[in-house]
């Protein structure tokens, strides 16, 4: 441990973790101490035990917020997927976990293939700044995108609205299905979320620390003994390295 790792990923002597709350997969539940659990939280635990500091949980509603504080002290570690435009201002782990994200169509929709949602008039609701929205505002040639914010408020956009489809993390929609009657979730996915460990843009010694650890969890079984302690299992894949 060299003191510039310890300056730039603990400079108040706490690791802050950043954490999306949007993300329930990630995190799952809370402590007998009404903190933040899950494998995300858990990463950051761990990080600071090896670190040999204390540790907080900083609590965000959204992944937009997280990298819209980037570089301003208000966290540590930032556990967002990884993205292009975000690391314009944070530098990212390779994904620990991964997460497919599809699509969501009504009863009765004609759209049976990931690539048939592409076309002109199909209006799709999307949790707005999420790491699939803003992969889908690169990609997508023709389908409008109709944000909104959250999960939930996508779900309520898509039903009240009676838009085409809905974009989103497999395992969220597949909860949401079930109350749409006559929905279906697409084979495959647009893209898999890679869900990764951020720090602050420039911070080479922090991030070669961070990076170094997301690996050797991978390869350790760590990571993967944390989707099976808060059961997630078949809903989160370990990272590919």
């Amino acid at each position: 441990m060299t003191p510039e790792v310890l300056a730039q990923l603990a400079p108040t002597g706490t690791l802050r973790v950043g954490l999306n709350m949007a993300n329930n997969l990630l995190n799952t539940s809370t402590t007998t101490d009404g903190e933040p659990d899950g494998v995300a939280s858990d990463m950051g635990r761990a990080i600071a035990e090896k670190l040999g500091v204390g540790v907080a949980m900083v609590q965000y509603a959204s992944p937009g917020e997280i990298a819209d504080t980037a570089g301003k002290d208000g966290w540590d570690l930032g556990m967002i997927g990884a993205e292009p435009k975000r690391a314009e201002v944070i530098d990212f782990s390779a994904a620990y976990v991964e997460i497919e994200a599809t699509y969501l169509v009504p009863a009765g929709s004609l759209y049976n293939t990931i690539d048939e949602i592409d076309q002109e008039g199909i209006r799709i609701a999307v949790s707005g700044r999420s790491a699939y929205d803003l992969y889908l505002s690169q990609h997508l040639n023709n389908a409008e995108l109709v944000r909104a914010q959250g999960v939930a408020g996508a779900v309520e956009l898509f039903k009240n609205e009676g838009l085409e489809a809905l974009a989103g993390l497999r395992p969220a929609l597949v909860v949401e299905s079930s109350n749409v009657p006559g929905s279906k979730i697409l084979d495959g996915g647009f893209t898999s979320v890679q869900q990764a460990i951020g720090v602050t843009k420039g911070y080479t010694a922090a991030a070669e620390f961070v990076a170094a650890f997301v690996e050797e969890s991978k390869a350790n079984g760590f990571i993967a003994s944390l989707i099976e302690k808060h059961g997630v299992t078949g809903r989160l894949s370990v990272g590919s390295s």
